[in-house]
């Protein structure tokens, strides 16, 4: 019974030290220059961390980090979350650094607070020139996660009467930028009740769309 027990034991103890416990992850908001209020969705971000962990059992810190454009900072990050209403511009240093970042694996969620079109989508073209936005279609993966939304992105926030529109950039064969249009996620992810008109099931679509683009770019 002793051998047993010892056996027991030893392999208890081997197995707890084969354990690696999972990468913790950091989110950041995308800082950027131009006079836009790129800290739009002050609440958006840590309420989507903890649904992500509590959900897709992600290990992300519960708070959010900021981090420029520039900054070489934004390699540390899988995932980095972009909104405002107004102006942006990205210099020639902040191009290239975005650019290598992209490239080298990196996600970047834009989401349009409303107001926010005609500003980045030349912005982004001076990432990738060679691109252009291009709506994802409903069989996309990105849509069919976690969650699956077999119509799409779905509307969040009202504000034309227009469609919500998930558009991306496709780097050799990869999602490297999603882009919600018309739909606002980032504000859907705010605390419950920020907005007049929210309710739950908008909220909870939101924070499920959310949750699948976060499960996309650190899997894809």
């Amino acid at each position: 019974m002793k051998l047993l027990t010892l056996a027991s034991t030893l392999i208890t103890l081997l197995l707890l030290s084969s354990f690696t416990p999972p990468p913790a992850y950091r989110m950041a908001r995308l800082k950027y220059n131009g006079g836009g209020d790129w800290y739009g969705d002050r609440t958006a971000l840590p309420n989507l961390i903890k649904f992500c962990n509590d959900n897709l059992h992600t290990s992300f810190q519960a708070d959010e980090e900021t981090v420029e454009a520039g900054s070489t900072e934004i390699f540390n990050y899988p995932f980095i979350f972009m909104t405002g209403h107004g102006n942006v511009i990205f210099n020639d240093i902040e191009v290239r650094n975005l650019r290598k970042y992209l490239t080298g694996g990196g996600f970047l969620h834009i989401c349009d607070n409303y107001g926010l079109d005609q500003f980045i989508r030349p912005q982004m073209k001076k990432v990738f020139p060679e691109l252009e936005f291009v709506e994802l279609p409903l069989n996309h993966p990105i849509y069919h996660q976690k969650f699956d939304f077999p119509n799409g992105l779905p509307k969040i926030h009202e504000h034309d009467g227009k469609r919500a529109q998930g558009f991306g950039l496709i780097y050799k064969g990869r999602l490297v930028c999603f882009y919600d249009y018309e739909c606002d996620l980032g504000n859907g992810w705010e605390d419950y009740g920020t907005y007049a008109g929210d309710s739950q099931e908008s909220r909870l679509k939101a924070l499920k769309m959310g949750a699948n683009m976060i499960q996309y770019a650190l899997t894809q």
